[in-house]
């Protein structure tokens, strides 16, 4: 067994224990001698107390097998879950495969002065245990576009019959198309991401061409590849990452929910944050015939990611305090104010230096909730938005948003990833106290302080039950990336 199969099988078991799959927690023992959970096989693997998201993890020193751990998955699951449970086998194994992918290149991917997007790809997701895994994909097609590995590749594209397009459709910018690469009159010029090349060519009436002329490096994002350092496009891939029902395509309205998205935030935005740009883009009704540009700001660019990565943050100065008082009070001014809770996650979130000043830069927003009566009532107009789900006045959905997404992932994982247990707890306590002390008494500020600082546990998301393990028809979940089944200890509270 190799040490990267134990890391990975214990962070598997960690999650399972979190969201309490198939009531693994009634596995538990406690006894004189400490704390344990029994496996399939019988093993007894010793527990310790989890810190950040759960109560207890597996303990250093523990070597599991994926195979003990899948195996007690198999016995605790419902039979109804036998395909999940088999995907989710799958997941694992391919997030292996592409970990010690990574662990035989890293030294030598170092050795070439990776950029900040790549150092992101180092780290390993904060909660779900499987993000190596992009489902389908070879080794060889890792190594040639996932970002960990630092490469350059060049697009593939196609002319699509303009009655395809989907309204407000733009022309793609002269700045990203290939020069002297022409379509017919009556066609438009698409980008294709060359994983997406051969399911491109299935579609009736597009043409794929030869040639490829414009080269671009994958950013954490991996589907989103940067043209230029200001220029980014979104591009649909088909695969899956954290969990099987979470696909990469890029479904009709998608984009335009993002646009819509950016014009709000960007009449909210403190002169502390900057919103990417994200206005341009077209779609063909079809999940693989998309494409998005991103307009970044100057500056240098650091995506919030790569902060718990060893040697960014020394290399940046103390930007960790500032970061977290402009997070939290930005996030917690969209809350109460207007009712906006941002899906902006340590991959969505970035940090620019520029003229020795630092903002906060925001992309992909097509995730958010919004509030239309706490909108409404602040004067400001309600986006028509295709998906019905990014709308709700329930004050607490918008809470779950803030505190799973903002507070766990944007600033705790963050945080305590690059420094000790106390001080980490401090940083982000303080911030978010001084951030909800300015409002007071407002009826949304108290509730928020009351799911936050004054909580005795804290809403979790259970991401692998609803993203691979449990069909959506099972779980309910409108959004398996906004399920919701479990809670950990509140990390913020003082010892």
């Amino acid at each position: 067994m190799s040490p990267r199969e134990a890391y990975l099988a214990a962070r598997v078991l960690d999650a399972l224990l979190r969201e309490d799959y198939g009531r693994l927690s009634d596995r538990v023992s406690r006894s004189r001698d400490g704390v344990g959970l029994v496996l399939a096989g019988g093993r007894v693997v010793r527990l310790a107390p989890g810190g950040l998201f759960q109560d207890f993890v597996v303990a250093a020193g523990e070597r599991l097998a994926l195979r003990e751990v899948l195996a007690t998955l198999a016995e605790v699951a419902d039979p109804a879950d036998g395909e999940g449970v088999a995907a989710f086998g799958e997941e694992c194994a391919q997030a292996l495969r592409a970990w010690e992918l990574h662990d035989d290149r890293a030294a030598a991917v170092l050795a070439a002065g990776p950029s900040y997007e790549t150092l992101a790809a180092f780290a390993d997701h904060p909660v779900y245990p499987t993000a190596r895994a992009r489902l389908g994909l070879t080794e060889g097609e890792l190594l040639a576009y996932a970002p960990e590995f630092a490469p350059s590749f060049e697009l593939r594209w196609a002319a699509v019959p303009r009655p395809m397009l989907r309204a407000g459709s733009a022309e793609l910018p002269a700045d990203v198309a290939p020069p002297g690469m022409t379509v017919g009159a009556d066609e438009a010029l698409f980008p294709v991401h060359p994983l997406a090349a051969e399911e491109v060519a299935k579609i009736d009436g597009v043409r794929l061409l030869d040639g490829a002329r414009v080269t671009v490096r994958p950013t954490l994002s991996m589907r989103t590849v940067e043209v230029t350092s200001r220029t980014h496009l979104k591009l649909p891939l088909p695969t899956s990452t954290l969990g099987a029902r979470n696909r990469r395509s890029i479904r009709p309205g998608t984009l335009e929910d993002g646009a819509r998205a950016e014009s709000l935030l960007r009449r909210l935005a403190d002169p502390e944050v900057v919103v990417a740009g994200e206005q341009t883009y077209a779609h063909a009704g079809h999940d693989y015939l998309a494409w998005m540009v991103r307009r970044l700001p100057e500056g240098v660019i650091v995506p919030v990611a790569a902060l718990t990565v060893p040697g960014v943050l020394s290399g940046l100065g103390d930007v960790l305090p500032r970061y977290l008082r402009v997070l939290m009070r930005w996030n917690v001014r969209l809350f109460v104010r207007y009712g906006v809770a941002l899906e902006a996650h340590q991959q969505n979130l970035a940090l620019v230096f520029h003229d020795g000043g630092m903002r906060l830069l925001v992309k992909d927003n097509d995730g958010l909730l919004a509030s239309p009566a706490r909108l409404a009532a602040a004067g400001i107009e309600v986006p028509a938005f295709a998906d019905e789900r990014m709308l709700t006045d329930d004050p607490h959905a918008l809470a779950d948003v803030f505190v799973t997404i903002t507070l766990h992932l944007a600033a705790a994982a963050v945080a305590f990833g690059a420094l000790p247990h106390r001080e980490a707890a401090a940083l982000v306590r303080d911030a978010l106290d001084e951030a909800l002390d300015a409002y007071g008494d407002d009826p949304m500020a108290r509730l928020l302080r009351a799911r936050t600082l004054e909580a005795a546990r804290l809403t979790g998301k259970s991401m692998i039950t609803a993203g691979t393990l449990v069909a959506k028809e099972r779980t309910g979940a409108r959004d398996v990336n906004k399920f919701y089944g479990t809670s950990g200890p509140n990390y913020l509270r003082r010892a």
